[in-house]
């Protein structure tokens, strides 16, 4: 063999070699590629959960702020309509003290009237009477005072009303005051 024969097989070996490595590293670097995408897809669903409960999160809360201010709406009025109660606790007062004299019987119609009209704009408001006598006691709309025995009514059973409860729309805002049998 010369020299010129030695040389080629030595380009062909150095060749060789030089393709080898270069098949290795192209592997190497598919796998880094292969590792790196699953890493990217796995950093990309958990930001994307992230978001979706947020997102979820976030219509949650505009929900509930709804919601909240829907309730603030309807029970705006709860203590001014409190206070009123008073009032048409006096009139009631009035009305039972009241002695029907023939001189004041217009004085008395004219305040009924008022008592009737006041009485109706809250209902339209949404207040209503808790009803209460011979009804069966229940704690979240009655305050029991007193208890009596009695061998006339069931146990448990309202005897007597000594202030008439209400509800504002379906909230109770003030508790029947009553007595009831055991």
């Amino acid at each position: 063999m010369n020299n010129e024969e030695k040389d080629l097989e030595k380009e062909d070996l150095e060749e060789k070699e030089q393709e080898t490595q270069n098949e290795n590293s192209e592997q190497v670097s598919e796998e880094e590629s292969n590792e790196e995408v699953e890493v990217k897809n796995e950093d990309f669903n958990k930001l994307n959960d992230s978001f979706l409960r947020l997102q979820a999160d976030f219509t949650n809360y505009k929900r509930r702020v709804e919601k909240d201010k829907q309730s603030i709406y309807q029970f705006a009025n709860e203590k001014l309509v409190l206070e009123l109660l008073d009032v048409i606790d006096n009139f009631e007062r009035a009305f039972a003290s009241a002695n029907k004299d023939e001189e004041k019987e217009g004085f008395y119609e004219g305040v009924v009237m008022v008592y009737k009209q006041l009485l109706d704009i809250l209902e339209k408001n949404g207040l209503e009477e808790i009803e209460a006598k011979d009804e069966k006691f229940d704690p979240n709309l009655h305050h029991a005072v007193m208890q009596e025995e009695s061998e006339d009514v069931d146990e448990e059973t309202i005897i007597d009303v000594f202030q008439k409860g209400y509800k504002l729309k379906d909230k109770v805002i003030r508790p029947s005051m009553v007595k009831v049998a055991k």
